[in-house]
């Protein structure tokens, strides 16, 4: 073949390599978006994940934050609800306390009321002694049915017909409980006094010294109020009106007074 002719056949082959490796090029590039090759936006895809894992992260605390902040509500919550039923117990047993007043501690004194009744009334006629008592079981009645002020009356009536019944510290001591369920503070605490001073060996006298203190502490003499409640603790140790006292004396300490 004439050497002309190969060097151009050569050429041609040249050429129409370079033009394939062009057309390939060019193909291989329109694959792929101008805004991808850009150093740029692959930056900010780079960001854009990182974001998204940050924003898992922080989500995942704030669930968890939240998770604990609802058992803390809920254990508080259960703190407060034990506190209220304690509270409501405390209540309930004050006022049961209240009632064994006017019941519990009557039958407690009762035998001993009657017999000490039936001692200094012996010399009496029957007619006085049965008056006395009948006068004296009606005013008590009062109070049990919460006529508070016709029991003040009643007992009151009572210690002026009969000055020298056997029944005079009992009167007294609940013509004082008349006027403390009836608010009447001072005069409570007037009555309790009287029973102290006058029949300081009456049955009556751990609980009229423990409902002086009460009525210290309604009026807001808690100095004397824990003087008499303390008295009634160490004087009278095995007595109901000492545990009673133990209490209000327990519930004063918790209350800062």
């Amino acid at each position: 073949m004439p050497s002309h002719i190969v060097l151009l056949k050569r050429s041609y082959m040249t050429k129409h390599n370079i033009a394939l490796w062009i057309v390939g090029s060019l193909s291989l590039a329109g694959c792929m978006t101008p805004r991808e090759q850009d150093p740029t936006w692959q930056k900010l895809n780079e960001v854009d994940g990182r974001v998204l894992r940050i924003e898992r992260v922080i989500n995942n605390q704030s669930l968890l934050e939240l998770s604990q902040r609802n058992d803390g509500l809920q254990n508080e919550l259960r703190s407060l609800r034990g506190q209220l039923e304690e509270l409501q117990h405390s209540v309930d047993t004050l006022r049961g306390q209240q009632h064994d007043m006017y019941t519990d501690v009557d039958k407690r004194l009762q035998a001993l009321e009657g017999a000490k009744a039936g001692a200094i009334s012996a010399g009496n006629s029957a007619s006085s002694a049965t008056g006395d008592r009948d006068a004296y079981q009606t005013a008590f009645n009062l109070l049990k049915d919460g006529k508070y002020a016709d029991a003040v009356n009643a007992f009151t009536q009572f210690m002026s017909t009969y000055p020298q019944s056997g029944l005079l510290d009992n009167a007294q001591y609940w013509l004082g409980e008349a006027h403390y369920v009836g608010k009447d503070y001072p005069q409570s605490q007037r009555d309790f006094q009287t029973v102290l001073d006058k029949y300081p060996n009456s049955a009556k006298t751990p609980d009229a010294l423990l409902k002086l203190g009460y009525c210290q502490y309604e009026l807001k003499d808690f100095k004397g109020a824990r003087a008499s409640l303390s008295r009634v603790v160490t004087q009278y140790p095995d007595s109901n009106a000492a545990k009673l006292a133990q209490q209000r004396l327990a519930k004063m300490t918790a209350d800062g007074m």
